[in-house]
């Protein structure tokens, strides 16, 4: 990693709202905190990459107390730099395996953030880390990308996902090892800089099986937070898995 920020540091942290605002919009963040509110009650959440807010800050905004987990000081710093950011408690850690006070009514990733963790070995440890935090009853909700590998012919491992007149943005997919990596092509002034960020794809049915082995089962699977039944041909989905009481 390039620092104690990991791959979001300060370079990334100043301009991450502004990168992705379809994100930000209102459309896309309120029926995520609608249904994450639901599932809070009268109990409390946890953001595992909490990042500047996106999510927590109109979360507490409802009343659910929020506490969020976030490697990167600088995007922290974010979160604390904006209105409410100071009802938001951040403890600076690796979510994988950083323990904070309390239990809680769930625990959350949203937009991607498991594919943060590199190694399967830490997307379990993950699973492992949001069960020790919840109460009896309580759930792990996790928004992701389903593998886009169906549109990968043999020999290819890139696939474009934004092509502008300035900047390019494409996926590379190594399928042996489940690596991934996202690289970003930006022209200023006709010369290009490029950027990259590693990931690790995952599957489903890995997903289901991190859980049971954290002694969590699936309670729901939908291809939007609308709650849209999830099917074959989804692109994405929100999983929610229960802790087993006992």
């Amino acid at each position: 990693m390039p620092d104690a920020d990991g791959y979001f540091g300060e370079d990334i942290a100043a301009t991450y709202d502004e990168s992705s605002p379809d994100m930000f919009r209102p459309e896309a963040v309120d029926p995520v905190v609608d249904l994450l509110a639901e599932l809070a009650g009268d109990g409390a959440a946890l953001e595992f990459g909490v990042g500047t807010g996106r999510i927590a800050l109109p979360l507490a905004a409802r009343g659910v107390p929020v506490h969020g987990i976030e490697m990167s000081r600088a995007m922290a710093d974010r979160l604390r730099g904006k209105p409410g950011g100071d009802s938001v408690d951040v403890t600076i850690g690796d979510f994988a395996t950083t323990r904070v006070p309390g239990t809680f009514a769930f625990a959350y990733l949203v937009f991607n953030t498991i594919n943060n963790l590199t190694t399967q070995d830490a997307q379990v440890a993950c699973f492992r880390n949001a069960a020790e935090h919840l109460r009896p009853g309580g759930t792990f909700v996790v928004e992701v990308g389903v593998p886009d590998l169906r549109r990968l012919p043999p020999g290819q491992t890139a696939v474009p996902f934004r092509i502008g007149p300035t900047q390019w943005a494409f996926d590379t997919y190594d399928v042996a090892t489940q690596a991934m990596s996202s690289h970003y092509v930006t022209i200023t002034d006709g010369k290009a800089a490029h950027s990259s960020i590693p990931f690790r794809y995952v599957w489903l049915a890995e997903l289901d099986l991190m859980a049971r082995l954290a002694g969590m089962r699936l309670r729901d699977r939908w291809e939007e937070w609308s709650r849209t039944p999830f099917n074959g041909e989804s692109t994405k989905h929100v999983s929610v898995w229960e802790k087993v009481a006992g």
